[in-house]
Order: C-alpha cells, then structure tokens, then sequence
C-alpha cells in the first residue's frame, strides 16, 4: 500500500513552525528521513567531516504534522507499521559530546555496511538490523525554538531502541494539533547510546497516528512488541559500575567493558566505545541498597563470530 509522503524537514521544535498537513486520527504518512547529518556525511566520508558538521543542520525531522481536533490533554499514539532501509550507516565520535566526553577528544568515524538482517560493524562483528527512529516527538508549550537534540515529556529526541516496527508511541499533547515530526532514524542502537550516536542512517518510515481524547499520560510511554532477534542470542559479557552515583556508575561500567575489550580483544579503545553504543545494553541493577547502587553494561556475545571474542 502506498501512503502520501512527508518530504519537509525543519531543525528545532517549535509550535509557531506552520504544519506541512493537517491530518484526521487514523491517518497513515510515509516519511522520507533524512540521516542524523542531513546527509552531510557520505559512504565516503572521513572523520575530519565530524569538525565540520554545522550543529544547527543535524538532526533534522519531518514534519510537523498537526492533527485534527488534538488539544493539550490528549494524547496522540504513533504506530509505527514500517522502515525501509538505506544500505549503510555511520557512527562517530564527536568530541564534547556522549558519555564519556572526557575520555574521547578527536573526533572518529566508521561507516558500516548494512542488509534487512544485520550490520556489518567488522569482519568479526555482526550486529542485528533493528531500525528504529530516535527522534519521535510534538510540539512543547513553551514557546521559542527548542533544540531537537534534548527530549522532553512531550517526546523528541527519546533514543529508544525498542520503538521498531510494531511498537505504538504515546505522547501528551500540549499544543492545538500536538504538531507531529519524526527523524533520526538507526539501523540498530545500544541500550543509552553511550558515545552518542548509533549507526545513523537514511530510511524511510511507514506511520500510522491516533487520537485519544482526554487520556492524559504525563511523560511518553510505549507498547513494545515482541522482536524476533533478541530471542537469538549466546548470552552476555556484563560489566558493572557501583557506587553512590548513578551517572558515575553508568560511566564505570561503559570504562570496564571498553577496558575488556582493548585488552582481551586487542581492540582500539574508540572502536570499542563505538560498538558499546550500538550493541550494549546499559541497565540499572540496584537501586534499593543505599548508599551504593549498581549499574551493569551487557555485550550480547551472538554479535561475535570468533570464539576468542565471546570469552573477553
């Protein structure tokens, strides 16, 4: 079935930006995405384009949609019924941003090659295909131009990997129309994208929006379906972090796992901090035992195709 496409990008939201199209509950749109870049970075490109990048061009969504009779109050339900995939995609390492700022200052970049199954990060490391957009959000309240990469209780920037194919998006209106846009699509993501990007791609997205009148939520929530690839795995390699300090235990964690791989992998410490991001998974463990609580950073060991690799 072919739906009307959504072709226009704007770079911040912002309830004053005119909607492309008002749409009816129940309406589906097929929206032409655009990569984090804009579509700056190419298969080609090098990691001196990363210094490059003008920061108000990234991260552009389609949009914004304003759907009929929504008002503040309501909440709008995005089902996302489709992605097609673009082929490739691109991590990087852009200094001043990500977990571990700190630690990583040059900026680097890996383009990695991708099919409707898996991506290919290395020769040895192979990753399942599970798009998703990053960027699902409406309008806030607050007037003015707001940065598309910070979320917010109305949506935006989420990073939820588990938003795929099946999943059904809820979010609270706090404008007429709620002023609907969707971007920054992935070819597969880590739980926190702890380097700050996944493996960033083109794709485009087939979406199905609903009213719901009166059903106030306070912040997103989502209905996650069941996904074929995680049922296929070997288990994990956990690291933990532990201490009085969430963030600091997040951080902890991710510098173990980075820490394992470099020394039992032989791996460059910006590859493993990459693959960190879009392949692991960051989980709080603990946070009943005061005065320390523990994080945990899990490395599902199917991605390894080498058997040395899945004992690090």
């Amino acid at each position: 079935m072919t739906f009307k496409t959504i072709h226009d990008v704007h770079h911040c939201f912002d309830h004053s930006i005119a909607p492309v199209e008002t749409i009816s509950s129940g309406d589906t749109r097929h929206f032409d995405i655009l990569d984090a870049s804009g579509g700056l970075i190419a298969r080609d490109s090098k990691a001196d384009i990363i210094s490059q990048l003008p920061h108000d061009a990234l991260n552009p969504v389609c949009g914004p949609l304003f759907i009929e009779d929504a008002e503040p109050g309501d909440v709008i339900e995005i089902e996302l019924l489709d992605f097609e995939p673009g082929g490739w995609g691109w991590t990087a390492l852009i200094p001043g941003f990500g977990l571990l700022a700190e630690d990583f200052t040059t900026p680097w970049l890996k383009i990695s090659e991708y099919d409707s199954e898996s991506v290919y990060f290395q020769d040895d490391i192979v990753i399942p295909f599970r798009p998703f957009a990053g960027t699902i959000g409406l309008a806030p309240a607050h007037p003015g131009s707001h940065s598309i990469v910070p979320p917010r209780l109305c949506g935006g920037n989420l990073d939820i990997r588990d938003l795929v194919k099946g999943a059904k998006l809820y979010l609270p209106v706090q404008v007429p129309g709620g002023l609907l846009s969707i971007g920054d699509t992935h070819a597969c993501q880590g739980d926190g994208e702890v380097c700050g990007t996944a493996v960033e791609t083109r794709m485009a997205a087939d979406a199905t929006l609903r009213l719901h009148k009166g059903d106030s939520i306070p912040a997103p929530m989502f209905d996650m379906p069941a996904v074929a690839s995680d049922s296929h795995n070997e288990g994990y390699i956990a690291t933990t972090g532990v201490g009085a300090d969430l963030m600091q235990g997040a951080k902890d964690a991710v510098r173990f796992m980075i820490d394992r791989l470099k020394k039992k992998a032989g791996m460059d410490e910006a590859m493993a901090y990459a693959l960190c991001s879009v392949a692991g998974q960051l989980r709080i463990s603990e946070i009943v035992d005061q005065p320390n609580w523990v994080v945990s950073f899990y490395l599902p060991k199917a991605i390894f195709k080498s058997r040395s690799l899945k004992a690090i």
